[in-house]
């Protein structure tokens, strides 16, 4: 069976492999396809598209857009059309709101005599910018054991350094996927600590807004987790995804492909995608 892996992280946003490494990765991992879904970018597609063609390796055209239902929620979108210019504007609002959060941060972080930089961290890390990668410059000054440990003494909610950021809105988010020509789906729906009929709500609100699909194969999730997701997707006439969520040293215990060891995800739920496409 094809094995694939479509919620994937490069250094266009806050994973640790740069998108030529990750295709690289999925080679030696015995992989078909992946989805290159960074953060609010999709800078990192054509590198990868790429190094696809010239190793064998489908590269898919993703996006994750982080946004706020009742809490954090996060939307993936396949085959989204990467030179779209409804999805331009929207990416650039995002970057720049992120931005003014990080420098806030950086300059907190300053005042209080940790040597951060955030045009350093800006060439260094290039335009997409999250607390992972303060987190990893917090490691390598010696100030925390690892990321995890960074998140939970710095940069997590609660914590001195933490600042909200704006988010665009759950409906907005599903639309202008669908407006560049892409699948909305609805990721790891578990992380979002519903019951039954709170995750019913958050897929019928969205569905309205035209989503597609939802992630219902995921890193630590258990065989009767993902049982009950795809009935679930089956029952709403939602399509299948699955993926690790793999970010590479922030998250050192999700493989690519494998998840935390029993991920999953044949290759008829990418078919089943593009099938929707028409």
């Amino acid at each position: 069976m094809k094995k694939i892996d479509l919620h994937v992280h490069s250094t266009a946003s806050d994973g640790s492999f740069s998108p030529q490494e990750l295709v690289k990765l999925a080679k030696t991992q015995g992989l078909s396809a992946i989805a290159i879904t960074d953060h609010d970018t999709v800078s990192g597609f054509a590198l990868a598209a790429e190094a696809g063609q010239l190793m064998g390796i489908e590269v898919v055209p993703g996006i994750e857009i982080s946004t706020k239902y009742g809490g954090p929620i996060h939307i993936l979108g396949y085959y989204v059309d990467v030179n779209s210019e409804k999805l331009k504007p929207v990416l650039e609002w995002v970057v720049q709101d992120r931005d003014m959060r990080n420098m806030k941060i950086a300059e907190k972080m300053a005042a209080d005599g940790i040597p951060i930089s955030y045009d350093k961290m800006r060439q260094r890390f290039g335009e997409v910018i999250g607390r992972p990668h303060f987190a990893r410059i917090l490691v390598e000054l010696g100030l925390a054991r690892n990321t995890r440990d960074a998140f939970d003494r710095y940069v997590e909610k609660g914590q001195k350094y933490y600042m909200p950021r704006n988010f665009l809105s759950i409906e907005r988010s599903v639309e202008i996927i669908r407006e560049a020509g892409g699948v909305p789906v609805l990721a790891h729906p578990f992380q979002y600590k519903r019951d039954d009929a709170g995750l019913r709500d958050i897929l019928e609100h969205c569905m309205e807004h035209g989503l597609m699909g939802m992630e219902c194969r995921y890193s630590g999730y258990t065989q009767e987790q993902s049982a009950y997701l795809e009935a679930l997707a089956d029952e709403y006439g939602l399509l299948k995804t699955g993926g690790s969520d793999f970010h590479g040293i922030s998250k050192p215990d999700i493989r690519l492909g494998e998840g935390k060891g029993s991920l999953n995800v044949p290759y008829e739920f990418l078919e089943k995608i593009k099938a929707s496409l028409g």
